[in-house]
């Protein structure tokens, strides 16, 4: 197991506080973490990253200014590099069409805010073990 590379999240989430609890307490956890507050940013790094930048995981807020969650994540989808990474969206919102959209446009699951450290944890831990299966291989 202390071979096992580290799982690599990327969260996207215009709440600041949010992405402060995504650095310390998944950095806490062993994952690596890189959070974007600017979903235009998170758009860019995914149209250039390589497949070595790729994360396991990405953590996705629906609700933000510009490019919203849902959008960015059919943007993501169409990548081909990107279009294993399993999307965990992270929302405010917990009404059935909020969620049916996330899972219609490419999130494998859902929380809602405020969340449980613990229950995040293990959903990432899960879908990092599915996005590790679904890579494409070197």
């Amino acid at each position: 197991m202390a071979d096992e590379p580290r799982i690599k999240v990327v969260a996207v989430d215009d709440d600041e506080t949010i992405l402060e609890i995504y650095e310390t307490g998944l950095a806490s956890e062993g994952f690596e973490v890189r959070t974007f507050s600017d979903p235009k940013k998170a758009r860019e790094f995914f149209s250039n990253a390589k497949p070595g930048e790729l994360p396991d995981v990405i953590l996705m807020d629906i609700m933000m200014p510009g490019v919203d969650g849902i959008s960015l994540m059919g943007d993501i989808r169409g990548k081909e590099s990107a279009a294993h990474v399993p999307i965990i969206a992270v929302s405010g919102l917990n009404d059935a069409a909020t969620l049916n959209d996330a899972l219609l446009f490419g999130a494998m699951d859902y929380m809602v805010k405020p969340f449980d450290l613990d229950s995040l944890s293990a959903k990432v831990k899960k879908a990092a073990e599915l996005s590790r299966k679904r890579a494409p291989k070197p």
